[in-house]
């Protein structure tokens, strides 16, 4: 059976999702929160992942690229005017909560790779809300 550990963190970010019908079309912000979960086929030394290494990159990237920031989509007209007056991370496609949940276990996996891990020790999880009604949970193949 296999184990496996989460990592939460929290985040204040703004988005606008202009390409969709409705309120999303303007600039707004949300109190996002995200948890990410490593998964491992058996245990090494007692652990999937060491926990505060983990962590500390996670939690790193996120208050460095979104945290007070901006997500905008590569597409987004206002992306050249505002990326000039603050943090703006564009998202692939457009800052979604799916895509924001997609973006989040990329680099949660990046962030394993150079950890002590199980053998074998993966992200498969990812769970963003926006709100406390929206959310959007990405998950490994």
């Amino acid at each position: 059976m296999p184990h496996s550990v989460s990592v939460k963190h929290n985040f204040e970010t703004g988005h606008r999702l202009p390409h969709l019908p409705g309120k999303c079309q303007s600039l707004h912000g949300h109190s996002w929160w995200m948890e990410a979960t490593v998964e491992a086929p058996a245990l090494d030394n007692g652990l999937v992942v060491e926990f505060g290494p983990f962590k500390k990159q996670l939690r790193r990237w996120i208050d460095e690229h979104l945290d007070h920031g901006l997500m905008l989509g590569p597409d987004d007209e206002l992306l050249p005017l505002l990326s000039t007056y603050g943090k703006v991370h564009q998202v692939p496609g457009w800052p979604t909560v799916e895509n924001v949940a997609a973006l989040i276990a990329r680099v949660a996996q990046d962030a394993l790779q150079d950890l002590v891990r199980a053998p074998g020790a993966r992200v498969t999880q990812v769970h963003v809300s926006e709100t406390h009604v929206n959310a959007a949970t990405w998950t490994a193949a």
